[in-house]
This record gives C-alpha cells, sequence and structure tokens, in this order.
C-alpha cells in the first residue's frame, strides 16, 4: 500500500505472518519476547496503515485486545474494504496518535507501537519527550514500547529519541540494519523501551536468524548514543527519505 507515493504497508491477506518490510519483521521479533509466546496482549497500536503488525498479533496472539488508531478516515476506509481483517477483533478508531494517547488510562496496555507517517515523516508531536512519557505512563508493569524511527546518515534524528526514552524507561533496545547504522544508507530503527529488563540476547537471535540481518544495541550502547530530547515546543518531525527510498519518486 502507497500513500502519496510512499510504502506503507505490506499486507499478505491469507498469512498474516508473513511480514514483508524489515522494520515490521523487527517489530514482530520484539512482539513474540515481549511476554509468554502465545500469551493475548492487550495492544494499542499508534498508526494504522493497512494493519500489518495488528493482524501479525491477532493470529499469534490469539484473544488480544488490540485498539489501533489511525487518523485518516478514507485509509481506514480503503483497508476496511480492500484488505478486510474480519474476525480479528480489531478495535480500529479514526483520530490523532497524541489524543488517543492522552485518553488512555494509566497501566491499560502490554504493548504500545509508535509507527505513524503523515506522508513519509513522523509528525512532531509525537517525536518529543513529553509524548513518550505519555507513552511509558499507559504501560502495564512490564509492558513495552515500540516506535519505527525513520533516520539517515548520523542518526542525528534517532538520537533525540533515543534521550527521550532513556527518561523515560528504565532498560532500552534497538535494531537497526547495519547500513544504516554506519550511515550508508537511510533506513528504520526500531526503539524498544521498557521497566523491566529487555531480552536482549533473544533479540540479537531473531535479528542474526531473519533474512534481513540487524544489528541489536543495547541499553548502555543507547544511553551512550543518546543526544538531547526536544520538549513539545521544540520538537521536529522526523526527516524527510531521500529520493529513491520507501518508494519516493
Amino acid at each position: 500500500m502507497l500513500v502519496d507515493g510512499t510504502a506503507q504497508s505490506h499486507v499478505d491477506l491469507d498469512d498474516p505472518t508473513h511480514l514483508e518490510f524489515e522494520y515490521v519483521r523487527r517489530m514482530a521479533h520484539v512482539v513474540d519476547l515481549a511476554a509468554d509466546l502465545g500469551a493475548p496482549l492487550r495492544a494499542l497500536h499508534l498508526g494504522g496503515g493497512a494493519w500489518t503488525l495488528p493482524r501479525f498479533v491477532a493470529v499469534t496472539r490469539p484473544g488480544s485486545r488490540q485498539r489501533v488508531v489511525e487518523i485518516d478516515g478514507g485509509l481506514v476506509d480503503l483497508v476496511s474494504a480492500r484488505l478486510p481483517a474480519d474476525g480479528l477483533e480489531l478495535d480500529v478508531v479514526v483520530g490523532d496518535a497524541r489524543a488517543a494517547l492522552a485518553r488512555a488510562p494509566a497501566a491499560s496496555v502490554d504493548l504500545l507501537v509508535l509507527d505513524v507517517f503523515a506522508g513519509a515523516r513522523t509528525p512532531a508531536h509525537l517525536t518529543s519527550a513529553e509524548f513518550v512519557a505519555d507513552a511509558a505512563r499507559v504501560l502495564a508493569p512490564g509492558g513495552t514500547y515500540v516506535a519505527n524511527i525513520a533516520d539517515g546518515a548520523g542518526l542525528a534524528f534517532a538520537r533525540t529519541q533515543f534521550a527521550a526514552a532513556a527518561a523515560a524507561f528504565a532498560h532500552l533496545a534497538a535494531l537497526v540494519a547495519p547500513a544504516v547504522l554506519d550511515g550508508r544508507r537511510f533506513g528504520n530503527v526500531v526503539l524498544v523501551g521498557s521497566d523491566r529488563e529487555l531480552p536482549v540476547d533473544g533479540l540479537v537471535r531473531a535479528a542474526a536468524a531473519d533474512p534481513f540481518p540487524a544489528r541489536v544495541l543495547d541499553d548502555a550502547r543507547i544511553r551512550a548514543m543518546a543526544g538531547t530530547a526536544a520538549s513539545d515546543r521544540a520538537a521536529v518531525p522526523s526527516p524527510m527519505p531521500p529520493s529513491g527510498f520507501f518508494g519516493r519518486p
């Protein structure tokens, strides 16, 4: 699925566990290790796309209670009609992700996923320290925060997100392709935060065995790389991908 020329989602209706995009595969590794395999999760997905990860969670963790928040009502209607998720019990609501997060009760979800793009960029109000702090508020004890961050050479933007997460969570990890980490190309960083110790060894094994291998950054590495978190007043959108990335002309 393309939105304004940017590749947003890939869905296999016959097999929701078939994940095509690299970063979604890495998010799925986090989900697989977030709690006992197969145990239902209470999940809040900020950013809908074609509901790829919620479909994966629904199939691999039956009985999960999931809410998907997507601001584009036309997109929700299109996905519902062309890529239906019948029987997966997804609660899809149209609204702003930050507003939906603010309304969510404290300690109400086990998994919170941030994967919001307006075109090819994450909006500024979803990149601030206050936003990440509110995400931590909504997570139940032992819950997991997962954010898809797009960035380029030097990871200057990702470092601000590392700093925001470092202030909100006791434990951090990240999964990133070697070429992105080394600054050789633009791409995705999957950032993970929790108040519990994260299964870094398991993530290393899953990332190494994946068809798209990734490096796993542990808590110490992320905190060493962290820059300065931006407040709501100073927050900026994620950088615009260069031509040729994410399907952009």
